[in-house]
């Protein structure tokens, strides 16, 4: 069988498991009793052991398989959780994402059997196997026939259904009676070791629907489908066959245990207040409209009439996974379709007002709608929350934690903030660079804290919310926070500046030391920090998102890392402004105001051209300077002429960007201009007008 076709999905569904398996043991160490969390990390090492063995991958079978021999004894209170365990599941974890590293670079799970990590899971178990052997020295005969005596430990299958019935179902059944046919209620106990249990459940469907048809499952055969139920499931069957046979077909199939089989009545079933058929029909057809009723209004479907219906399931949304390159794909072809509407208006735009057909007018504003529609649309599929990214970090915390003998808490607020998906895959390394910082930097050792009158345990915070056109995720802690004198220090030490200009250096100016590469403030180089790579690394790829970062620190008091990313980086609003001929783009989220400056109001400080806007001192910035545009012969500035200036924003910085001409508000896709002129950060990119001319992008962040 060749396995190959199931790959990406094996790897998606596994990262899913591994995740969710993380965030469980993380629970299970803070509440060691906590049944249900013990049940889901026992059914998610389930799940990725019957993956791993589907797609032939053993040693990550065997890990998980040991795993779920761990958890087996957990369930049933024979062995306490103990936090040697969670550091041994911890390991196995680790160990499965190694694999899973492998699969995604090679298609194999790599050679590395990780020995060490199953011989710790099975000391568990041996921790515990002499009190069981004096347990189980000590049972009886009589107890062994009860515990192999299925009428006293197992319910049979009207037990089970006997207040799942639908008016449907019921309906059904009762059709089947009056046609003489026999009903039988089946449980099937499936074998605990079986890897692919809705595969066994599906043969026990077809090799009994031969003889008869199935009409009610329990559960539903969606969640059979999907492996959501333990090692039992049950069914009615009508047939007109002998229980004997059906119950001997249905033991045939590999890996069933057990098959418990009895004749049930439909007047045993729908209890004493029997409907008519009529009333049945009647009752079935205004459940389904109150369903229907209720969907479109996505609310949760209203129950039924009869008395032994449950409430219905409230309704979810359905989803499909899909490849970020046809998303990719999508979004080029609605940017030409966005380019192609620029070139129709600019068209309309030189034809002149009197000239034009007012239907072609309308047809123009109507293609404008959809287009702005259509982008949005797809926008909004390729937005993921940014939950997929931080909920790897509380384990992380954890594990620095133990490593660095630190007790630290982390507190996470607006995970389901949403971004696009190119921004969310390479947002996650800036932030683990910005908490690993506030961990080993920022906070303090217990004694210290103490000695401060802070908490013992200290905290980092990390925030993520929307504002405007941009995300802002926020990484701040309780700790040290930055000692100014010390980067300083440290500067003069590695020759970035000297003595005389470090002390006209500025606060925020000293602080920007420590986003240079190479530059850490570490004593000791360690596994977690001291070689130099970190903040700078933050700085470079947040910039290359077209973000920016700014630190805010107090001395004993910590330290707040405000990450601003836009929120996509495909198609943008901007404003488009001419600089002698040229054309320039700049994005619309980065923009303050504009305002009419004459010249005679430009001051200088220290030399350089600022303005005063509403009591801020504004610095401006002459972009034909910095562009190195080459001005007319006849062009001169007069004192008495006003300057149009742009002021943009960068965090809480300003500045006043200096342009001839301001053409409009326009939706613009942004094209990557490649290695052309990729020394120079000014320029972002670039992008296609309606007449076909080519505008650079500026940006903003950079110029500031």
């Amino acid at each position: 069988m060749d396995v190959s076709q199931y790959l990406d999905i094996f790897i998606d569904e596994t990262s899913e498991h591994l995740q969710d398996l993380n965030d469980c043991i993380m629970i299970l160490e803070k509440e060691p009793d906590n049944k249900d969390t013990i049940n889901e990390i026992f059914r998610a090492a389930h799940s990725l052991k019957g993956m791993a063995g589907t797609m032939g991958f053993k040693k990550m079978q065997r890990l998980t398989h040991d795993m779920e021999n761990v958890f087996q004894e957990v369930r049933s209170d024979k062995l306490g959780v103990s936090g040697k365990m969670i550091d041994v599941l911890f390991q196995c974890l680790d160990a499965i994402e190694s694999y899973l590293e492998n699969v995604k670079a090679s298609s194999n799970e790599g050679t590395e059997d990780y020995e060490a990590v199953i011989a710790n899971l099975n000391s568990l178990l041996e921790e515990d196997v002499e009190e069981n052997k004096v347990v189980a020295s000590k049972s009886t005969k009589k107890d062994e026939l009860v515990i192999d005596t299925v009428d006293e430990t197992k319910e049979y299958s009207l037990q089970l259904f006997r207040h799942e019935f639908t008016d449907r179902d019921l309906l059904a059944l009762k059709n089947a009676a009056e046609q003489n046919e026999n009903l039988y209620g089946f449980t099937i106990y499936v074998n605990p070791d079986c890897l692919l249990k809705a595969a066994r459940a599906f043969l026990v469907f077809r090799a009994v629907e031969e003889y008869g048809n199935i009409l009610v499952y329990d559960p539903t055969s969606q969640e059979i489908e999907d492996e959501n139920f333990e090692l039992c499931f049950n069914f009615i069957l009508a047939s007109s066959e002998k229980m004997s046979l059906l119950t001997k077909v249905a033991l045939n199939v590999s890996e069933i245990d057990e098959v418990v089989c009895e004749q049930l009545f439909y007047e045993d079933i729908a209890g004493t207040t029997l409907e008519t058929e009529n009333e049945l029909t009647t009752s079935l057809e205004t459940s389904t409209t109150q369903i229907e009723e209720t969907v479109n209004k996505k609310q949760t479907p209203a129950t039924g009439t009869n008395k032994n219906q449950v409430a219905a399931k409230p309704v979810t949304n359905r989803t499909v996974r899909v490849d970020i390159e046809k998303l990719d794909t999508l979004m080029n072809q609605v940017s030409e379709l966005i380019i192609a509407k620029n070139s129709l208006v600019s068209i309309t735009g030189q034809e002149g007002q009197g000239n034009q057909n007012q239907t072609f007018h309308e047809q123009i504003e109507y293609l404008e709608r959809i287009t702005t529609s259509l982008h949005e649309s797809v926008m909004k599929a390729r937005m993921v929350p940014i939950e997929s990214v931080v909920n790897k970090f509380p384990r992380m915390i954890r594990d620095l934690s133990k490593k660095l003998d630190k007790k630290m808490e982390l507190y996470m607020t607006g995970e389901e903030t949403e971004l696009d998906r190119t921004v969310v895959d390479q947002i996650g390394d800036p932030l683990q660079h910005l908490l690993r910082n506030s961990a080993d930097h920022g906070l303090e050792s217990a004694e210290i804290r103490r000695k401060r009158g802070k908490p013992e345990v200290g905290s980092i915070y990390l925030n993520a919310y929307q504002e405007g056109n941009n995300v802002v995720i926020e990484v701040r802690d309780d700790g040290n926070g930055i000692d100014i004198d010390v980067v300083r220090a440290k500067a003069i030490e590695r020759g970035i500046v000297s003595e005389e200009q470090a002390e006209s250096l500025t606060k925020q100016e000293i602080i920007d030391f420590l986003f240079l590469p190479s530059f850490s403030m570490a004593k000791t180089v360690s596994d977690v920090s001291g070689r130099g790579v970190g903040l700078d690394v933050v700085k470079s790829n947040i910039e290359a998102l077209g973000g920016d970062v700014e630190v805010i620190t107090t001395l004993n008091e910590g330290s707040k890392f405000t990450v601003r990313l836009p929120l996509t980086l495909a198609i943008i609003q901007a404003l488009m402004v001419e600089i002698e001929e040229e054309k320039y783009a700049i994005a619309l989220g980065s923009i303050q105001n504009i305002e009419d400056i004459e010249v005679s109001e430009i001051k200088f400080v220290q030399a350089k051209e600022v303005i005063i806007i509403r009591g801020n001192v504004i610095p401006l910035i002459r972009l034909d300077k910095v562009l190195d545009i080459q001005r007319a012969e006849n062009h001169e500035q007069k004192k008495d002429d006003n300057l149009t200036v742009v002021i943009v924003r960068k965090g809480e910085n300003f500045a006043g960007l200096v342009v001839d001409r301001l053409m409009g508000q326009q939706e613009i896709v942004i094209k990557s201009i490649g290695n052309y002129i990729n020394n120079n950060k000014i320029i972002s990119g670039s992008t296609i007008l309606g007449d076909g001319e080519v505008a650079l992008i500026l940006d903003a962040n950079t110029l500031i």
